[in-house]
């Protein structure tokens, strides 16, 4: 069965440090132990080299160069026989040394891989909450790094191996509700609505607050029906789900737009409300709560923190208090091993505070992840949003990427029909938009900026789409790949065949992170490097063709990793641009 090459060390480290613990006086997990492996880009240095040396120094009280010592002979009496040899440099840095072979054969063994060859779970349930838009409201600029940061990070669990459920936690609850029912019961139109919900619905919204101004009275009738609302009323019940549902319509028209996979749960906050007074009984039947000025709330010193309100001295609830009812339904319901809820850096204090409720009902804390991001900002460093303040629309900030590729699209496609050109430029868009807004890290602020992020060269996506093109269309012209001659295979093939190798750890590393920006570090890279490849070595005009049918098979694979990481990123594969 084929190793990667990382994973292969890692065994190797694993049972050498068992073997070396065995008789010592220390009590040591030895299974808790991280090994970190690094690749290196200089051969003098080892194809992978590991400082696990220094860390077990501390633990076994002896010099890293004696530990490495101990290492070197254990891992050796395993017999390696892929790797050529191990050696000590630097003061405890264990250098491996893989046989050329391994590389070559490598390539025979990843002919038969593909997406699912990368599973590493143990079918684990894993909730992703991602997106959450507000219904009766537009999806803004801040929701498209939401949406595109959790589908692929679903992405990425899925290929390897968890199962996924994609959860979109919809805001349809608060008094804004109330405020919407009363605006749509005095001016409201059934037809306009379904014709157009989102704008129709914002437009009630904002009647209605200037209304306020003008009839302080109004604002007792909003609030009058969203506790009918609270109570149970049918009717303001009935208009919230079709609110809900006219919503959902618009929302799901901009996720095919974005190619964004479809939700398993789209589930508003109303969904729990029922639930609600059950769970604040046992609250307070466990001594959580305690009253502060007629509120009721959930003390937090112990951690740090200052004290949550899960209910108003009005009796009202908050969102917190759904968000306790969700995290109940969904762990009595699903039973995960985790929940990533991925929701932006200033809501930091409301998790802290959820997760310490959470750990005071006994929750594990491992069980929760608040999978945070930065904001979207202009060139100027500034929130990004219009001359008047607002924040600017998710359909505005796509039409107008749209628009911008496909002026590219038309000088340099002149080739090809209008039609044609139209969708080049839109995958080029969705593509560079997505691209663009998972390269960073999470706690990166993102500056949008569409000539970077639609630019044929450095890290954007139609860099990426441009080399897998370049390498489809000589697999294209080359037909049916012949038997190869590996051993003909040159260093820069085989530096070629070790960088695609890296790929498996690094999807362990995004998950580890909850980052897909190592994802795109890498295929940019990988990238980088098939360039110069395909610019120095002969292919489809190399003479000796037992090489040139090595090669073809070589840069399949590139592609095939091209494909996967495309994949995850939510990347459509484009085999002309």
């Amino acid at each position: 069965m084929f190793e990667f090459p990382k994973k292969y060390i890692t065994n190797l480290i694993s049972t050498a440090i068992k073997e070396f613990s065995q008789g010592k006086v220390l009590d040591i997990d030895t299974n808790s132990i991280s090994i970190e492996i690094d690749s290196k880009n200089n051969k003098a240095f080892g194809d992978y080299s590991s400082n696990i040396a220094f860390a077990l120094s501390k633990v076994f009280q002896m010099p890293p160069m004696e530990v490495a010592g101990y290492l070197k002979a254990l891992i050796e009496s395993q017999t390696p026989i892929l790797l050529e040899r191990v050696d000590i440099a630097g003061g405890g840095f264990l250098n491996f040394y893989f046989t050329a072979d391994y590389f070559s054969k490598a390539l025979f063994a990843l002919k038969k891989i593909s997406a699912k060859d990368f599973k590493t779970a143990k079918k684990e349930k894993i909730i992703i909450e991602y997106s959450s838009p507000n219904a009766s409201k537009p999806m803004h600029v801040g929701h498209l790094r939401n949406t595109i940061l959790g589908d692929a990070l679903a992405n990425l669990y899925e290929v390897l191996g968890y199962d996924i459920i994609r959860w979109n936690h919809i805001g349809d609850w608060g008094t804004q509700f109330g405020s919407l029912i009363c605006a749509y019961k005095k001016w409201g139109d059934k037809v306009k609505v379904e014709k157009n919900p989102i704008q129709e619905l914002l437009e009630l919204y904002v009647r209605i607050h200037k209304e306020y101004k003008e009839n302080p009275d109004l604002e007792k009738e909003s609030q009058a029906e969203f506790k009918k609302m609270e109570n149970g009323d049918k009717e303001n019940l009935k208009l919230l789900n079709w609110f809900l549902k006219e919503s959902l319509k618009e929302f799901n028209r901009l996720y095919r737009l974005l190619g964004i996979k479809k939700f398993d749960k789209e589930i508003g906050e109303s969904f729990y409300s029922p639930m609600i007074p059950k769970i604040i009984e046992e609250m307070k039947a466990d001594k959580m709560t305690e009253q502060s000025e007629g509120a009721l709330i959930v003390p937090l010193e112990a951690f740090n923190l200052p004290p949550a309100i899960i209910q108003k001295s009005d009796g009202a609830t908050i969102y917190m208090t759904r968000e306790i009812a969700s995290l109940k339904y969904r762990l009595n319901k699903y039973n995960p091993s985790k929940i990533l809820y991925v929701v932006g850096n200033e809501q930091s204090l409301h998790f802290q505070q959820f997760f310490a409720i959470a750990r005071l009902m006994s929750i594990p804390a491992e069980k929760l992840e608040h999978v945070k991001y930065e904001l979207i900002v202009g060139s100027d460093g500034k929130k990004l949003s219009t001359r008047e303040g607002k924040i600017i629309p998710a359909q505005e900030i796509i039409d107008e990427t749209i628009s911008a590729a496909q002026k590219i699209v038309d000088e340099k496609r002149k080739d090809v029909s209008q039609e044609k050109r139209q969708e080049i430029a839109k995958n080029i868009a969705i593509n560079s938009l997505k691209y663009s807004l998972l390269k960073d890290g999470r706690m990166t602020k993102i500056a949008f900026n569409l000539d970077t992020m639609l630019s044929f060269s450095g890290n954007s996506a139609p860099y990426l789409n441009y080399t897998y093109a370049r390498f489809s269309k000589i697999l294209k012209k080359a037909g049916k790949i012949k038997r190869a001659d590996i051993s003909l295979l040159e260093n820069k093939d085989l530096e070629l065949i070790k960088k695609i190798l890296e790929f498996e750890s690094v999807l362990e590393n995004s998950k580890d992170d909850s980052s897909p920006h190592h994802i795109c570090e890498y295929l940019f890279s990988l990238a980088n490097q098939a360039s110069s490849f395909y610019e120095s070595s002969p292919i489809l005009n190399d003479p000796d063709n037992g090489r040139k049918n090595a090669r073809l098979m070589l840069i399949k694979e590139l592609n095939k990793v091209f494909e996967i990481g495309f994949e995850i990123l939510g990347i459509k594969t484009l085999e002309e641009i």
